[in-house]
């Protein structure tokens, strides 16, 4: 079964994809959530069950169309849950006052025309292509050909190493000039251990051989290394984005904390299809200003 997760702001929304009518189903939990800001399961569960009766005396079409699909909670488990098509969903958030729901309209009818958004449908389409096991591991070349599939036709640059300087949040990262010999120096780093893996994959953040979409493309090539060398990969739905974010900003000195980190989050599902595609969501969710 094909499931994905956005983000709303901060607010996971689960979907499945359903074979037989060819569309996505969104959970109206999450949606009840996004638009109204309120994180509590059971305000949410409440409030849509109020909201459901009203729409119902009303006969509306929303409650017509809704169906039920299993999604995956946050114990892991999955369950018959209330879920919506997109243009159900539409439905659903116009009736909100129009302050609150215009913001989500515009973003759930818009987000996938993004290049962040049309990367990311290339980042899903990795899975079921075969250059996911052609893709050379633990290179310089491996991390290129990552970033040219995510990136090519939305930015020039996709796979090409910069030749220019690049700063974010008052950190300057390797300097151009001497970033092929960062990069040959990088790539002869070990892959024995978990710890080898995690050091190599900081140096590469350091180095941030490309102009944007470094983070999206290195943490696929992390994933690689971890797979073939240890038989593990990182579950980045376990990883809280703002741990995680302060976690890099601090390698640059000290490692200890991203690799805890990404430690407390390993698994052996290396081949789970699930794993893999919340590994995306959650990947470009950090990403997210």
């Amino acid at each position: 079964m094909k499931t994905s997760i956005r983000f709303f702001g901060d607010t996971p929304i689960r979907a499945v994809w359903d074979d037989s009518a060819c569309k996505w189903y969104f959970s109206v939990l999450d949606i009840v959530s996004a638009i109204r800001g309120e994180r509590s399961y059971e305000k949410c569960r409440n409030y849509w069950k109020y909201l459901k009766a009203k729409l119902r005396r009303e006969h509306s079409q929303v409650v017509s169309a809704t169906t039920q699909l299993k999604l995956t909670a946050n114990d892991g488990k999955k369950y018959n849950s209330d879920a919506l098509d997109a243009d159900g969903i539409l439905l659903l958030a116009s009736e909100f006052p129009s302050k609150i729901g215009s913001r989500f309209i515009q973003w759930f009818t818009h987000s996938d025309d993004t290049i962040d958004g049309r990367s990311k449908q290339k980042a899903y389409a990795l899975y079921e292509s075969s250059l996911l096991n052609a893709i050379e591991v633990g290179t310089v070349k491996g991390l290129q050909q990552i970033h040219s599939y995510l990136f090519g036709g939305l930015y020039d640059f996709a796979g090409q190493i910069r030749t220019v300087n690049i700063s974010k949040g008052g950190f300057t990262f390797a300097a151009a000039m001497y970033l092929p010999d960062t990069l040959k120096q990088i790539e002869a780093m070990p892959e024995n251990s978990f710890e080898d893996i995690v050091n190599k994959y900081v140096e590469m953040n350091i180095a941030h051989p490309f102009r944007e979409g470094n983070g999206r493309s290195m943490r696929i090539w992390l994933d690689l290394m971890l797979k073939k060398n240890i038989s593990l990969c990182v579950d980045w739905s376990l990883i809280d984005k703002y741990q995680y974010l302060e976690a890099m900003k601090a390698s640059v000195a000290d490692n200890s904390q991203i690799t805890e980190l990404l430690r407390g989050a390993l698994t052996d599902k290396i081949a789970d299809r699930e794993i893999f595609m919340k590994g995306v969501d959650y990947s470009y969710y950090y990403e997210q200003q």
